[in-house]
């Protein structure tokens, strides 16, 4: 296993004791919170809301104080997990005071955030609480548009069970869901007439994909006007072995451990070697933003998945059934979409991002791709905001879009 220089890893240590610091010094973290615990009994119907309260929305990490003019709300609501059974997922739900002064009802973008771990300490209704998200400025500004934002902490983020980390099926319902209970929500002044938006990037960008596919036929009654999604992972086993050997070999042991949790007959713990299970037991509650998230990163930087099992995953049937299962560009979106990559994106690969656009475009899908000449992956984040916030706004003003399938 290669490590890290000791210099990188106080770099790390330093980067996170902070926030580290800050989290252990306020509220309960969701493991010790009750609020995050769902009843023994869910409701039946996807997105009511389970539980709802107060909260903070915040940039301020030391004094934690409230961002000015939005309102904010932890919630809890039921949603579907990966293989059609009911579950419980929190997530946080911000209105901006000022009203709405555009055409029509205030917006709602339902929000997905990226990678950021598998521990519950990672959820973002938590980290937003506490000014301690990385996308916390990103989504502040959304706000700023006078739109109201939703973001789900997915599956297992924040409630009991493991993180279904980028498995679309479970991802796209929780988005999803969220809209349906913010518009349930009282106090937030949205409603069933709401339009509506899916956004995310990296992992958010392949949670969006799939809300955008599933929403013709589970949140069909939802008024979804369109979807932003840059970065997307939408063929997970072409980006697997895209990192295969690389700096970031830790996203698909991330991955792995999330198909094993939405799919448990994987059985992930037959799969690896004493090396792997260590690992397994080292990573099973980690946020990347952690000490030890940032540890694990580099402690298998440049090392293959063959060193933590004794049969590739890539290879069995049945993870190449789920695999299958998960991957984008089966059905068309509904509504339009602005799909954005990086070029030089070294973490999820360019190229099955394009073929994704493609099968879409095949589909009879309304799809505007742009491709991010001088960017990576997080520099991808950066540069498509902007962009993404501006073909958004076309759209929740009415205007039309035809994409652009025709060009190459």
């Amino acid at each position: 296993m290669t490590r890290a220089p000791r210099r990188l890893r106080r770099l790390g240590v330093a980067v996170t004791a902070l926030v580290a610091l800050t989290l252990a010094a306020c509220d309960p973290p969701p493991g010790e919170d009750a609020f995050y615990t769902p009843p023994a009994s869910l409701p039946s119907q996807p997105g009511s809301v389970i539980r709802s309260r107060p909260s903070i929305f915040t940039l301020d990490p030391v004094d934690r104080t409230q961002a000015a003019g939005i309102r904010s709300w932890q919630v809890l609501y039921r949603s579907t997990n990966a293989t059609g059974g009911a579950n419980a997922v929190s997530g946080t739900v911000l209105v901006p005071e000022a009203p709405w002064t555009g055409l029509g009802p205030r917006p709602l973008v339902v929000y997905a955030p990226g990678t950021r771990g598998v521990g519950d300490d990672c959820a973002p209704s938590y980290t937003l609480a506490h000014g301690a998200d990385y996308e916390m400025f990103f989504i502040k500004a959304l706000l700023d548009q006078g739109w109201a934002v939703t973001v789900s902490d997915y599956e297992g983020l924040g409630t009991p069970g493991q993180h279904t980390y980028v498995v679309g099926q479970s991802e796209g319902r929780a988005l999803i869901d969220a809209a349906r209970a913010s518009t349930r929500l009282a106090g937030t002044g949205l409603s069933s007439s709401t339009p509506v938006a899916f956004y995310g990037y990296s992992q958010g960008g392949g949670a969006a994909g799939w809300a955008a596919q599933l929403e013709s036929t589970y949140g069909s009654e939802l008024n979804v006007r369109a979807t932003v999604a840059g970065g997307i992972p939408g063929d997970l086993t072409a980006v697997a072995e895209h990192l295969e050997g690389s700096p970031f070999v830790a996203l698909a042991l991330l991955a792995s451990i999330g198909l094993d949790a939405a799919y448990p007959e994987l059985d992930l713990e037959t799969l690896v070697n004493d090396r792997g299970r260590a690992l397994l037991a080292e990573t099973e509650g980690f946020c990347l933003t952690s000490v030890d998230g940032i540890g694990t990163v580099f402690e298998t930087a440049l090392s293959s998945r063959g060193d933590y099992v004794t049969r590739d995953p890539l290879a069995d049937p049945a993870w190449q059934a789920r695999l299958a299962q998960n991957e984008l560009g089966g059905t068309k979106p509904a509504a339009p979409v602005f799909q954005y990559h990086a070029l030089f994106d070294e973490m999820v690969e360019y190229q099955q991002a394009a073929d994704l656009r493609r099968s879409w475009c095949d589909r009879g899908g309304n799809v505007t791709w742009t491709a991010l000449p001088l960017a990576e992956h997080v520099l991808g984040l950066v540069e498509g905001q902007p962009l993404g916030i501006a073909w958004l706004s076309a759209r929740f003003a009415g205007l039309p879009t035809f994409g652009n399938c025709l060009l190459p």
